[in-house]
């Protein structure tokens, strides 16, 4: 027979395990909720979430003595505050009490038992009575803000957290290396000195970066371009290198896949940018806050990649590059792995990712063609148009042939695009472009087909 602490633990698992598709979907509908809602302010850098596992629920029974506090497995359910976890990144400590102030004017209307909701969503409320940040157990402060979501016939807890990009790191640190590990019997005084340490040096970090944020801010406007392209440089290095690390762990082996993380960036940055206009620091911080989440992620190398749907394509040229790639997607490594990373950094739909991606490289050639100097200066738009078409679907079946990844490296598609509008300058008009369309043909393909010499 089990003891009754053991019994209790499996009643209330199976309980939360039988909530599991309430819990996903009022996870998903938060997170959406509060991105909506706070993600455009400037010291946001993301807003995460998560369902309570198994094992950890087991965990803070334990701890916490659940199983004598309350009596029964529904009752704790119905008490427990953190079965779905929120928390809003920023980039500095300082940062925290603005993003806490700017929840307070959000959620402003009163409902029951100090709860407060926003003006627009009633059923998502935070008890905003006490004090913040709260002091934890540890000693140090933290942002933590209690609230429930009123969905269908149920109620579901939850907890919202207010954290900096150093916080946040200290956080994962203590829980995962310090809390977790058992077996290393410190003094009380001694681990009470070590962790004053590290969160004095944690601080010491964050102004340090502070410091950095605030002077690249202040860099006149002629040195945008420069400092982009070593923001960019460190983002792609920080990408390979957490990748690099993973594969030479699960297969023994390096690859030089250097030039793949620079289109990831390119890519990744040039989304959020949308979102960002001229806010190029926050997309940077946004993106690296990201990676370091990633950087502790499990990867199985070996898995297969699949999609939730059909995938559709906009046009002829975006139907052939993707179809192409589709059919050695999960044949060819180095295809395979630059999507297993797209899809890990940018998380969603792999099936929209992976069109959107496709639409990048389009554009990478369609911009080029828009912009040379050659077709706008001398052709109609209908004749630019054909001509456009045309070399477009040049470089679309040159790809094909290869269907190498080095295709699409950046350098590649630069130099390929200048190559491409030197031959176009050559053309006079239009009837010297379809007099000689035999030649310019063999010109730009001989020039896409050199493109890695």
């Amino acid at each position: 027979m089990k003891l009754e602490i053991f019994d209790f633990i499996d009643r209330t698992v199976a309980m939360v395990e039988d909530m599991k598709e309430d819990l996903d979907e009022s996870n998903r509908e938060l997170e959406y909720f509060f991105r909506e809602k706070f993600l455009s302010y400037d010291s946001i850098l993301n807003i995460s979430s998560r369902v309570k596992t198994s094992n950890s629920l087991k965990e803070k029974i334990f701890r916490n003595n659940f199983y004598l506090l309350y009596k029964t497995p529904e009752e704790l359910i119905k008490n427990l505050s953190d079965l779905i976890g929120l928390r809003i990144e920023c980039r500095f400590i300082e940062d925290e009490d603005d993003v806490y102030k700017k929840v307070l004017k959000e959620f402003n209307i009163p409902a029951e038992d100090d709860y407060y909701h926003t003006e627009d969503n009633p059923c998502i409320q935070l008890k905003l009575d006490g004090k913040q940040p709260r002091i934890q157990k540890n000693g140090f402060k933290i942002y933590k803000i209690d609230g429930k979501y009123i969905r269908k016939d149920m109620t579901i807890k939850f907890e919202l957290q207010i954290k900096s990009l150093v916080n946040v790191f200290w956080g994962e640190a203590e829980h995962k290396v310090l809390y977790k590990n058992y077996k290393y019997l410190l003094s009380e005084d001694l681990f009470r000195d070590i962790m004053y340490s590290l969160k004095e040096n944690l601080q010491m970090v964050d102004k340090q970066l502070m410091i950095l944020y605030n002077h690249l801010k202040e860099l006149d406007e002629s040195d945008i371009h420069k400092r982009k392209e070593q923001l960019e440089a460190i983002l792609s290095k920080i990408i390979y290198d957490i990748y690099s690390d993973k594969t030479k762990e699960e297969f023994g082996i390096v690859l030089d896949y250097r030039k793949s993380c620079d289109i990831l960036v390119s890519y990744v940055l040039k989304q959020h940018e949308q979102s960002e206009p001229m806010n190029y620091d926050k997309v940077y911080l946004k993106v690296l806050s990201r990676l370091y989440q990633l950087r502790e992620s499990d990867m199985d190398l070996n898995d297969y990649i699949r999609f939730e749907r059909e995938i559709n394509f906009q046009d002829q040229f975006s139907r052939k590059i993707g179809e192409a790639i589709l059919e050695i997607i999960n044949k060819d490594f180095k295809w395979n792995l630059l999507f297993k990373i797209l899809f890990m950094i940018e998380p969603g739909s792999n099936a929209d990712e992976f069109e959107k991606f496709i639409l990048f490289l389009r554009d990478r050639f369609l911009n080029n063609l828009k912009l040379s100097e050659g077709l706008n200066s001398r052709f109609n738009d209908e004749e630019k148009q054909e001509i456009t078409m045309y070399i477009m679907d040049l470089i679309a079946d040159t790809f094909i042939a290869k269907r190498e990844i080095e295709f699409i490296n950046d350098d590649n598609i630069n130099c390929m695009n200048k190559k491409i509008n030197v031959t176009l300058k050559k053309v006079m008009n239009y009837d010297m472009w379809k007099e000689n369309l035999n030649y310019f043909t063999d010109e730009i393909r001989r020039n896409i087909n050199g493109y890695n010499h």
